[in-house]
Parts: C-alpha cells; sequence; structure tokens
C-alpha cells in the first residue's frame, strides 16, 4: 500500500515520530508532512486536507496519514473533498474499527493534545491495527454485510454531494493551492504520477518547482 504522511505546522517536530511507527509496517511510504527546522511552507490544516485530496483523487497514494493539533482540523478540512474517507484515531482499538468497518483512506491523528509520554509508542500500535488484514471484513463478523452495504452507500452520498475535484481545482482559492504545491515533497509526488488532469499540469507548469 502506498502511504502519504502530512502532517502541518504545529505538529511539525511529530514528523519523524510518525515515520519511526511507519518503519516496520509494510507500506511504501511517502513524506510530504513537514518536518523540524522547516520554515519556508508553513501548512495549516487546510492545507493538508487539501493535500490529501489531491493524493488521493490523482490516485498516487492509497492511504493518508495526516493531523494536527487535536486531528478535529485536518479531519474536517480532508472531508470536504470528494472520495475522501476519513477517521479520527486516538488510540489502537479506533484503528482496528476503522479500518475493519469503515475501510476508509485517510486518518487523522492528535499530535498534540494528549500527546504526551509514550505518544511515539501508541502510534506504532495504531498504525500495526490499521494495517492489519482486517481492513473491511466487518466487526462483528455478523454485521460485515450491513457495514459493507453501508460504505457503499456513503461513497455514492460523496459522489452526489460534491463537485468533481476537477471542478474544485479550477475554483479553488489560487493562494492556497500555490501554498500547497511549493512544499516540495508534494510537488515531487505529484509531478511523478503518470496520470495527471490538464489542472493539475497546468498547475504545475505555473508553480515550476525543480
Amino acid at each position: 500500500m502506498r502511504v502519504a504522511v502530512i502532517n502541518e505546522v504545529s505538529a511539525r517536530s511529530k514528523n519523524r515520530d510518525i515515520l519511526s511507527a511507519l518503519e516496520y509496517s509494510g507500506q511504501e511510504v511517502f513524506n510530504v508532512g513537514m518536518t523540524d527546522g522547516e520554515f519556508q511552507t508553513e501548512l495549516t490544516y487546510i492545507h493538508t486536507g487539501f493535500m490529501a485530496g489531491v493524493l488521493l483523487n490523482l490516485g498516487a497514494v492509497d492511504m493518508v496519514i495526516g493531523g494536527c493539533g487535536t486531528g478535529q482540523g485536518f479531519l474536517n478540512s480532508a472531508m470536504q473533498y470528494p472520495n475522501v474517507f476519513c477517521g479520527l484515531i486516538a488510540e489502537p482499538i479506533d484503528a482496528f474499527l476503522f479500518s475493519s468497518i469503515n475501510a476508509g483512506n485517510c486518518i487523522s491523528l492528535a499530535l498534540n493534545k494528549g500527546y504526551g509520554w509514550a505518544g511515539d509508542l501508541n502510534l506504532g500500535y495504531i498504525f500495526e491495527k490499521l494495517f492489519s488484514d482486517n481492513v473491511g471484513k466487518g466487526y462483528p463478523p455478523q454485521r460485515s454485510a450491513s457495514q459493507k452495504e453501508s460504505r457503499c452507500i456513503l461513497q455514492d452520498i460523496s459522489r452526489s454531494t460534491h463537485k468533481s475535484f476537477e471542478e474544485i481545482l479550477n475554483t479553488l482559492d489560487r493562494k492556497l493551492i500555490q501554498t500547497a504545491f511549493s512544499h516540495k515533497p508534494f510537488y515531487r509526488l505529484v509531478a511523478d504520477q503518470k496520470q495527471k488532469s490538464d489542472s493539475i499540469k497546468e498547475i504545475l507548469a505555473d508553480i515550476k518547482i525543480p
């Protein structure tokens, strides 16, 4: 599974903890979040939510691991975009149930609130449950069929209530887009994708990061 890590400015110092916790997960990890000592582009949860929408709608990754101080901001930001199904994850049982029941493609972590002693250890246990082989199997097992039906209904609702991502790109505030794409790791991950819409190509050409 291709996984993008996208943490915003307030959780810059937690980037290394997330990467360390993912080290033995067996996933292909792309770090496009903010890191220590990085001050050129300050990404808020508004930017990182948009970035999650870009990567998931482009098919660049299968899962986004994001977050902010409480996890609420990134959750709400990411869910504004079509085809993004995000859960707020605080502990391993949340990850297990989100994966088993919701089979979503994005999680939001509280990376400041309550993040104290052994916070990095908790991340490891969260990812262990998130990337287990229970994705979409349902819990409890007898409710599996009903939960699968609910996921399909939710996908239909998302398609009905959102604009297309192409339309969003063409109408969204240009400053927001420019700030997100000015973050080099994100720009490069998007630029490396073979299949890109005309709008994405125009954005990449306009910003021109080497």
